[in-house]
């Protein structure tokens, strides 16, 4: 469903990219856009994915997150496909395109997490974690790029977290996909600035979301080796962010204040990352 007109906001008639938008911050995210005026392209693969801790988002859930965007105005395209799939990815990307005739921001959102000591990581849950955070990101620039750079300008956002910026132990695949998140953006940032692309990543502490379901162990591990408890520690006085902090940073990314922003790893921590 396409909008009819241009809306007023910060992003009057742009059209944002959003992978894992079902729920959580993505579906936080693909509201705020549609608020400031975006139209959203919205991709989750809404069904399980093995070896996690927790379920993952539903049919019902992307569809609750369409029509939260449409409430706003907006024109919403949606498609269920695992950003694991590149063929589906740039197939998505195409088929949104295709329904509102550009693209202007990308928000590569879809992510999981995963709590285990070193030993008891399987190859089957690094293969899981890394695939979805790094490689599906990688597949998402890859399917959205071509349609950026098509009309010239345009952002790129990769959802990062601190465990892109340091070392969090027990969550080794985690940590190492969203170190790699930070490396795609670094290199397509040099890359891509000549066409007027800005590339940046965002680095959220502990956000309060469903996903977090997926942490639930890590307090036994702490307990066990305390000396790794302060490394979780924010510098503010809050345990967890809400997601609209973090929809804050995203809107200032997407839109054309952060013009002259490209190659920053913007944190949104509570100055978890400066301790």
């Amino acid at each position: 469903m396409s909008s009819t007109e241009s809306r007023p906001g910060r992003l009057s008639g742009k059209v944002a990219l959003v992978t894992g938008a079902a729920r959580g911050q993505g579906r936080n995210h693909a509201v705020r856009l549609a608020e400031e005026g975006a139209d959203l392209i919205l991709v989750d693969v809404c069904g399980p994915v093995p070896h996690l801790g927790y379920d993952t988002a539903t049919t019902a859930d992307l569809e609750e997150t369409a029509r939260q965007v449409a409430a706003t105005g907006a024109g919403v395209h949606t498609t269920e496909v695992d950003v694991r799939d590149a063929a589906g990815m740039v197939e998505a990307v195409a088929a949104g395109v295709g329904a509102f005739g550009r693209l202007d921001v990308v928000v590569a959102n879809a992510g999981v997490v995963s709590t285990q000591r070193w030993d008891e990581i399987t190859p089957e849950l690094w293969e899981t974690v890394i695939g979805i955070n790094l490689t599906g990101v990688w597949n998402t620039c890859q399917a959205a790029l071509p349609h950026v750079v098509a009309p010239g300008g345009g952002s790129l956002i990769l959802i990062s977290s601190t465990s892109g910026l340091k070392g969090l132990p027990f969550l080794t695949p985690y940590v190492a996909s969203k170190h790699g998140v930070v490396g795609i953006m670094r290199s397509l940032a040099n890359e891509l600035a000549p066409r007027k692309i800005r590339v940046n990543s965002l680095h959220p502490t502990g956000v309060g979301t469903t996903m977090l379901g997926g942490m639930v162990p890590l307090t036994g591990y702490i307990e066990d080796q305390p000396a790794t408890g302060p490394l979780f520690d924010n510098a503010l006085p809050a345990t967890l962010i809400g997601v609209d902090d973090v929809s804050d940073a995203v809107l200032f990314l997407a839109s054309d204040e952060s013009r002259f922003v490209t190659g920053l790893t913007m944190t949104v921590d509570a100055g978890a990352t400066n301790r």
